[in-house]
């Protein structure tokens, strides 16, 4: 996969830690920070992340805020380890640690898709190729990956940050900029060169199409190196999403076994 340095975005702070700003607000479910700790190892069992790329969470009892795992690899993350943060990406209660520098990306959508209750930001290695190639876009062909449609949005941080950034989502501004990315229907957005973000209602919502995104990449770029190809139309492509819909728990049960080593 396609590594990056994420720590903290302010260069005066070492070691990655950005001091807190507020206070953290009235503990979330415990079913929901379970849910978050368990999309982490998911996303690493199902090679969606390795030791970078990071998931999000909602707050349930404040919208204004969000979980999000302190600065380390998905795989190891417990429920000790969830920060929350404010919309602006400001930690409340990091109380010392580390925070990814690429919060922002989360951050952003949230305060600009109130409908969204979960992000997923990866840098799965099949999807990749889809952001380069602007004559191929990423579209579902298969019925699992139904919530694609006809082509997902490909976000170019040259166009927000000039020819020589780092590629990274390192400010707010940026952030904003790739949430713009999004259309009204658009559940994922490519990162040219980086790699994929991803958005659910909820975090298992959010963890099923991440998982798919990174399959319809790999499905489709077979299926090109033996001839055209015979997309969906967008009617299946709806229909077919409102189905899975209704079996993403199923999904997610065998996932956490899986991923807790049950099977």
């Amino acid at each position: 996969m396609c590594s990056s340095a994420e720590g903290d975005g302010t260069l005066a702070a070492p070691g990655g830690v950005v001091a807190d700003g507020g206070a953290a607000a009235t503990r979330p479910d415990a079913a929901l920070v379970t849910d978050l700790v368990n999309a982490n190892h998911i996303l690493f069992h199902q090679k969606v992340v390795d030791a970078f790329g990071h998931v999000s969470v909602r707050h349930d009892k404040r919208p204004d805020r969000f979980l999000l795992a302190r600065n380390m690899a998905p795989a190891r993350v417990t429920a000790d380890d969830i920060v929350e943060f404010d919309l602006d990406g400001t930690p409340v209660n990091a109380n010392g640690r580390a925070v990814y520098l690429e919060r922002f990306i989360h951050s952003a959508i949230y305060r600009a898709r109130p409908d969204v209750g979960a992000v997923v930001h990866n840098h799965s290695p099949a999807v990749i190729p889809f952001g380069l190639v602007k004559s191929v876009p990423l579209r579902a062909v298969c019925h699992m990956s139904g919530f694609l449609g006809e082509a997902t949005p490909v976000f170019e941080i040259r166009d927000h940050a000039g020819p020589a950034s780092d590629m990274l989502i390192r400010n707010g501004e940026l952030g904003a900029a790739l949430a713009r990315s999004f259309g009204a229907n658009d559940v994922a957005v490519l990162m040219r060169g980086h790699g994929s973000t991803v958005i659910g209602e909820d975090v298992r919502t959010a963890v099923f199409r991440a998982v798919y995104v990174e399959a319809n990449a790999r499905l489709q770029a077979e299926a090109l190196r033996l001839g055209p190809i015979t997309y969906m139309t967008p009617e299946e492509s709806v229909n077919s999403a409102v189905a899975n819909k209704g079996q993403i728990t199923r999904a997610w049960d065998l996932w956490v076994d899986l991923a807790e080593g049950k099977l």
